[in-house]
């Protein structure tokens, strides 16, 4: 990322949101194509500052979506594009008293999904959740993949369009995409929604399977805990249901580990993995692997 554009935005953001031009930057979290960052003005009000090169360009929009919608997410102060690169002042929300639990997840969740469609946002519905795997198997073809990874990954290209149906089942919606503890922000007496750059509308439970993430092996049993909770704590009671011939949770982790392998075969494309590919190759497989495993193709 370009340190120049992204030190470009920040007045025009500013004099966008009406704050003052003298402050002090201090980095949050900062990666190679993000960063947040804490702006501390001299009277002591404060601002978050962050940007994000594409396809992370578009949570400006995905924000005014959710707050359109009721949900409990930081104000936007004020937003820029420039090219690829967005940048962003939001609201300050300081550090969470705790971490986010499961009924916090649950609860965000419930609200996140009942947002309905909307016609900016990208959509994966069911068929284009099964076109997932078909894209996965070019990939793995065109970066050379081994054959046992390949077989896996056609495997599942061949089960997709069985296993893909049920998908706009409810809860069909806003999905966060990248949703985990961290995307929840649990302050003095209310909760936030945070890091919604790669929302979609698509099938909900796919936010639920990535809760516990992807270190671990998958656990059905401990997804299936979670879509409870989920339902009890408002969520579509349709996310209980079989889909695809599979039990919901198994189907909603099978997705999930496909979603994730297909996004890392995508950086791969954009050259990020440039110098570990060898490590991004290994996520994949494991991915597939498990998503063998889940969806039984």
């Amino acid at each position: 990322m370009d340190t120049t554009d992204v030190t470009a935005l920040l007045p025009r953001l500013l004099a966008d949101a009406g704050l003052e031009p003298s402050h002090t930057r201090t980095p949050i979290r900062v990666w190679a194509r993000s960063g947040v960052e804490r702006l501390t003005f001299p009277d002591g009000a404060s601002a978050v500052f962050k940007y994000a090169e594409e396809p992370f360009d578009g949570e400006d929009y995905a924000l005014g979506v959710a707050a359109a919608a009721g949900l409990p997410v930081p104000a936007l102060y004020a937003a820029q594009h420039r090219g690829p690169l967005l940048g962003m002042l939001i609201e300050d929300l300081g550090a969470s008293v705790r971490d986010a639990d499961d009924l916090d997840g649950a609860t965000a969740a419930a609200a996140i999904h009942r947002v309905s469609n909307d016609p900016g946002l990208r959509m994966l519905d069911e068929a284009a959740l099964a076109t997932l795997p078909t894209r996965l198997c070019e990939r793995l073809e065109r970066h050379e993949a081994a054959e046992e990874l390949r077989r896996a990954a056609d495997a599942l290209y061949r089960a997709a369009e069985t296993r893909a149906q049920g998908a706009q089942l409810p809860p069909f919606g806003l999905v966060h995409s990248e949703f985990h503890p961290t995307s929840v922000h649990i302050g003095a007496g209310e909760l936030r929604i945070l890091d919604l750059a790669r929302a979609f509308i698509g099938p909900g439970l796919i936010d639920l399977a990535s809760w516990h993430g992807t270190l671990d092996a998958p656990d059905p049993d401990r997804t299936s805990a979670l879509l409870e909770r989920y339902v009890e704590a408002g969520g579509a009671r349709e996310a209980l249901d079989v889909r695809g011939g599979l039990d919901a949770a198994s189907w909603a982790l099978g997705w999930h580990r496909i979603w994730a392998a297909e996004w890392f075969t995508e950086q791969l494309d954009r050259g990020w993995a440039k110098g570990a590919e060898d490590k991004w190759m290994t996520a994949i497989r494991r991915h597939v692997g498990e998503a063998v495993a889940l969806l039984k193709p």
